[in-house]
């Protein structure tokens, strides 16, 4: 659902690039309380595996595809604030490197699959997470989660193109085609989110934000008194704690192998099929408002079949791309959260 050049007016554009700006920076702020030596790095591969799996979109109706937001899985793994920042760095690479969402529409896109998935997709998961608890009850929160996310943010760029579109809709009409398509495709950001947050929390449980109170605390005694700290080892018995640790050295790179797989290789299998905003503007007549692309004649634009580069080779560019900028991003705000808005226990 990524929001073309030339489907919002001036306004609205400059509205929505106001709104992406100031949570841009609330969540800069915000996501020094969530990033530390563990999840920094975390987060730079979640905004690479996003990067990833946005390039397969898969079928969900004849002639109409979907692919995943990301804004509820990111928020689950990381923490809201850094979700944001994470889907924030995928725009902005997938804009400025590939073409993907116009740069005048920046602000748009960074509204809509940034701020509001997150919101709604991690108001989801704590509602349900705080009346029920258990690992079972963090991978079912997680697919209803991402699969209202889909449908909620659908709704809001119907509201901001009846508000500012650039073609007359008719907002019950519009906004019922988008609810029900991106409804399946929703579907299916549901099945993703819940298979990958089940797998890390069966390897890492400790770099889930969201299952938090499912990694037991370590309790050190000492002569100053006793003194709490996080447990790096899921709440089991404590012969699973050397495998756990040994766990921990080949767990980023295998997830850094995995997104450089799906990007580089599954990629080529995605369906070509248009995606569910694509769909109904065809179908509603206001996709001819979209505009080129001021991007769009460079080498990896449209992921490479501009410059006639296989999509395969685009997609490992954008991973490693993706993975430096965020990566970068993150330790810097780790590093500037330090001393001030974190305390460490010791």
């Amino acid at each position: 659902m990524h929001v073309p050049d030339g489907f919002f007016n001036a306004a609205v554009s400059l509205s929505a690039g106001v709104v992406a700006a100031a949570g841009v920076a609330v969540c800069l702020r915000g996501a020094r309380r969530e990033l530390d030596d563990r999840t920094a790095p975390m987060a730079g591969l979640v905004a690479a595996f996003v990067f990833a799996v946005q390039m397969l979109n898969f079928p969900v109706a004849a002639g109409t595809s979907g692919h995943l937001l990301g804004g509820a899985l990111a928020a689950i793994l990381v923490g809201p604030y850094t979700a944001v920042l994470c889907v924030a760095v995928v725009l902005l690479v997938q804009g400025f490197f590939f073409a993907d969402g116009g740069l005048t529409a920046l602000g748009v896109n960074i509204t809509l699959l940034g701020i509001v998935a997150v919101l709604v997709g991690w108001g989801v998961f704590r509602l349900i997470t705080r009346s029920v608890r258990g690992r079972g009850a963090v991978v079912a929160a997680s697919f209803v989660a991402a699969l209202v996310s889909v449908p909620a943010t659908a709704l809001i760029f119907t509201l901001l193109f009846w508000v500012g579109g650039t073609a007359p809709i008719e907002i019950g009409t519009v906004a019922a085609a988008m609810g029900g398509v991106h409804l399946l495709i929703g579907i299916g950001e549901g099945l993703i989110t819940a298979v990958t947050v089940s797998t890390v929390l069966a390897i890492r449980p400790d770099l889930v934000y969201g299952a938090r109170e499912l990694v037991a605390p370590l309790v050190l005694r000492g002569a100053g008194g006793e003194v709490t700290v996080t447990s790096e080892f899921p709440a089991s018995p404590a012969s699973s704690a050397p495998v756990a640790a040994r766990r921990r050295g080949w767990f980023l790179p295998a997830g850094i192998a995995v997104a450089a797989l799906l990007a580089g290789v599954v990629s080529f299998y995605a369906s070509s099929s248009p995606d569910g905003l694509e769909r109904v503007a065809e179908d509603k007549g206001f996709s001819g408002q979209a505009a080129d692309h001021s991007l769009g004649e460079q080498p990896l634009a449209d992921y490479g079949d501009v410059g006639g580069i296989p999509v395969g080779v685009a997609g490992l560019i954008g991973v490693g791309v993706t993975l430096a900028v965020g990566g970068g991003l993150f330790f810097t705000v780790r590093r500037r959260g330090e001393g001030s808005d974190r305390k460490v226990s010791v």
